[in-house]
Parts: C-alpha cells; structure tokens; sequence
C-alpha cells in the first residue's frame, strides 16, 4: 500500500525543554499505528507538530507524498489528514447534526460530498458514529463516550484519509471504550489510515498490530504491542512500573 506519513529527526523545543528529540517513523497507508508513553513523554506535541498546530525546531514530515512542514492546520485537513483532541471540543449550543456540517463544509468536504448535500452527509457520519438517533440536540448535554464519538464524527466529516486520535479513549468507561474501538476498527476497514494516543498500553493490545512508545521526548521501542510491553526500558519509563499495563 505504500507510505502515507513519513517523519524524520523531528525536534521540538521549549526554552531549555527538548519536547520532541530527533524523532524518525513511518506509517503505511491503511495501518493503526499506536503511540503510547508516560505524562509529559511528548505524544501530543507529536500530534500538534503533525497537524501544524505547532511548527517544529528540525526535521520534515510528509503525507502522501506532500511535504507538510510548516503548512497551517487548514491546509493539511484540506489534503486529507484530520485529528481529535484529548479535550474534546465542539460547537456546544449547535445540534449534532450541525456540528459535523460544519466539518463538511472545509474545501475538502465540499469537494467530496457538495454534490450529495451537507445534511444527508452529516446524518451518514452520525450513523457511522452511533449518534444519528441524537442528531437535533447539541452536545452540552451528551454524556462524555457520545462526545468522543461526536470529536471523531467532526473529524469524518473533512473527508479524511488520515486520522490522529489523541487519547480517544479517555475517561470513558469500559462499554465505552469498546464502542470507539469497534468504531476504528470499522473506520480502518473502510480504508482510513490511524494513528491513535493511548495512555494504558493494554487498551491497544487487540486494536494496534504495531506501537510505537516515547519517554522524554524519544523513541525508546517499536514493534508489535506485546514486544513493546515486554521492553525494559519502557517499563521502567512508567511510574511504578507497570502503568502502561494496568
């Protein structure tokens, strides 16, 4: 399938703090990839450094073959690589079908999906998510599961072929974790490339066939989950040893 993301010797600084320290990987088209690692290990600014939230110190990421470094947000969802935030954020007054047209309407959105119409979009996405049967309230009285679910569905709704999941599976209980991760299996099969934040590394186990994890702002261990949970040095990364596993 060839690569879809390729990031080399990426370098992030604040002040005298080395967030992200020459970081170098690769995802292949279609993939779930999974990043885990301790509090402060950088993962997010990984992300932010992806999604031109933040511009990088060095190095070079390209997607699908584009060089995206130092492009801005806008312009790399409109190639087709969207994210999630740990913080959930949305339009909390609108109702849920307006949130995800509102997604719908980036350039790209409205490339792929003007000639169907926003809203028979939006009530597709909602469906794809489990949340069509709440698509006329908004989302400041969704319990927080549906509105993890919702941050995805905006997501979607830029036509992506690239997602970054930033923690999506926190503070949600156990049935609800299960929901977003049958989601993501569905979403991957449907051909959408993933590269998902996880804190606890057992909740990756069944979803990700490689991870990636980071201490310090560096790559310390890559390869199958189980091969990674079995390394010392990211053991030992986390406090009490035995965090990730929990």
């Amino acid at each position: 399938m060839g690569l879809i993301l390729e990031v080399k010797n990426l370098t992030k600084k604040y002040g005298g703090l080395t967030a992200v320290n020459d970081i170098s990987f690769e995802i292949n088209r279609g993939e779930i990839l999974g990043l885990i690692g301790p509090n402060g290990a950088g993962k997010t600014t990984i992300f932010n450094l992806i999604s031109g939230l933040e511009r990088r110190d060095s190095g070079s990421i390209r997607f699908d073959g584009v060089d995206i470094t130092g492009l801005k947000p806008y312009q790399i969802v409109n190639l087709g690589l969207a994210r999630t935030f740990q913080l959930v954020r949305s339009f909390r007054y609108l109702s849920l079908l307006d949130n995800i047209s509102v997604a719908c309407l980036s350039p790209r959105g409205k490339e792929a999906f003007g000639h169907i119409g926003i809203d028979e979009v939006a009530s597709t996405i909602l469906t794809s998510v489990g949340l069509v049967d709440k698509a006329r309230i908004p989302p400041v009285i969704l319990p927080h599961g549906d509105l993890r679910k919702l941050e995805i569905g905006k997501a979607l709704g830029t036509n992506p072929e690239m997602l970054l999941l930033d923690e999506p599976f926190s503070g949600l209980a156990h049935e609800e974790k299960q929901g977003i991760t049958n989601l993501i299996k569905r979403l991957s099969n449907e051909g959408v490339t993933i590269f998902l934040v996880g804190h606890v590394l057992r909740e990756l186990m069944t979803l990700v066939p490689r991870a990636i994890a980071m201490h310090k702002g560096r790559l310390i261990a890559e390869g199958h989950p189980e091969d990674v949970a079995s390394n010392k040095i990211v053991r030992e990364s986390y406090l009490g040893r035995g965090e990730a596993f929990a």
